[in-house]
């Protein structure tokens, strides 16, 4: 049975939980307390992975070297279901690593790490009892050129002949890597950077699941309530909802009376012409209490929203206004505190023809609204959010927020942008 090792290498406690969560809900089945959690915070990494997700193997990277016993007994006391010794540990050492597995009713797994005939090691430690063999792939692989990777799997492929031990790999697996591994028999494929440090950490998990053939179990996703999601965005700025839909979204030129304030809430669309406020008057009427009236005036520099339509659509219970075009009497709008954004700013208002269309999709500032559609609006700007993906959206925003929360803690401590980045 093929198994996915997500490794979390890390020294942030925080940052290994939210990683954890998110490599779980990708279908990695196993996840491993790195070494460097585990040296930062001690047993108490493994409580709390435990904790978080109860239902998932869990990995102990100690590389027991000594007191093989009081090390996996630790280790399982605190939620381990596998513990790694060094294959370099002596006979002894290993031998109790095993018994005080045995006891716990836990496994252990062989690290051949600095191992020069890992062959004969490996055949040694299946007679010692250990579960599984361990072996750090070459950086050769990671290449992926087919005349180097040959010679670099003789080895693997030896131990694999003549051990009867499902086999670990690790060290620097990437999608390319993994496929040729999952040929040559590698049954538990562990992975750090590659799925840690990728933008999308549970769609990244999800590709290396497809790769190496572990079926990912659907798990159950909490439909949102309309309530729920408005409150969601409401919590989070412009650009980090922008960002979660790679860039698009926001409109152009649009700018808030006073700043200071955010929204979010439905769209009721409107398309006028000419400075045309009929239907705009029309709309405050239909809309429901907390929806957004989004106009496309058309960018007309004569205003189609006054003090009058803003007392009205307050009367209404109406949340905000977003005009790509003009609004007047922006003094006492900014006094009464009623949110508007709008292209310009202009004493002169159209005439109430009543031309137009309501609740149909529009071009507001370059971005298309549709009527339903979640329009969030801070002092930065204004962002649509198509209602069909809201949900997974205000996901993907809550992912960044929590991401940048992260990169400010390790800039405070320290790190640049472009250590963080890599560049």
């Amino acid at each position: 049975m093929t198994h996915l090792q997500v490794a979390l290498d890390l020294l942030s406690m925080e940052d290994a939980l939210t990683i954890a969560q998110k490599a779980y809900m990708g279908g990695a089945d196993w996840l491993e307390a790195g070494t460097p959690l585990i040296k930062n915070h001690g047993m108490p990494a493994l409580r709390k992975l435990r904790q978080a997700i109860p239902e998932v193997t869990m990995v102990a990277d100690l590389k027991t070297a000594d007191t093989g016993d009081i090390e996996v007994e630790m280790a399982a006391k605190s939620g381990a279901d596998i513990v790694t010794v060094l294959a370099l540990a002596d006979d002894f050492t290993v031998k109790r690593a095993v018994n005080q597995a045995n006891a716990h009713g836990i496994k252990i797994m062989a690290d051949l790490l600095e191992v020069e005939d890992k062959v004969s090691r490996a055949k040694e430690l299946e007679k010692l009892g250990v579960d599984y063999i361990l072996i750090h792939t070459p950086i050769d692989l990671q290449k992926v050129k087919m005349e180097r990777v040959d010679s670099s799997l003789e080895e693997l492929k030896r131990i694999k002949q003549e051990v009867h031990l499902p086999i670990a790999a690790a060290g620097g697996i990437t999608p390319e890597t993994a496929s040729i591994l999952k040929r040559e028999g590698v049954e538990v494929f562990i992975v750090g950077s590659a799925i840690t440090k990728a933008k999308d950490i549970e769609a990244k998990t999800r590709e290396f699941c497809r790769i190496i053939g572990v079926k990912v179990k659907q798990k159950e996703e909490k439909k949102l309530g309309y309530r729920e999601i408005v409150e969601g965005f409401n919590a989070l700025s412009t650009p980090f909802i922008t960002d979660a839909q790679h860039r698009f979204g926001a409109m152009r030129g649009m700018n808030p009376l006073f700043k200071g304030i955010r929204v979010a809430g439905r769209a009721f669309t409107v398309k006028t012409l000419g400075g045309d406020w009929g239907k705009v008057v029309k709309a405050i009427d239909m809309a429901e209490a907390g929806d957004i009236i989004v106009v496309d005036a058309q960018a007309s520099e004569a205003a189609v929203w006054g003090e009058l339509a803003t007392r009205s659509a307050m009367a209404k219970g109406i949340k905000a206004a977003v005009i790509d075009g003009a609004v007047r009497d922006s003094d006492d709008i900014s006094e009464i505190g009623f949110p508007i954004w709008a292209r310009y700013i202009s004493p002169n208002a159209g005439e109430p023809h009543g031309h137009g269309k309501l609740q149909m999709p529009v071009a507001c500032a370059g971005q298309v609204v549709m009527s339903g559609d979640i329009i969030v609006a801070d002092e930065v700007g204004v962002v649509v959010v198509p209602r069909e993906e809201a949900q997974d959206i205000l996901t993907k925003a809550q992912e960044v927020a929590d991401k940048e929360k992260r990169y400010r803690k390790e800039i405070a401590e320290g790190r640049s942008l472009a250590e963080l980045f890599g560049l």
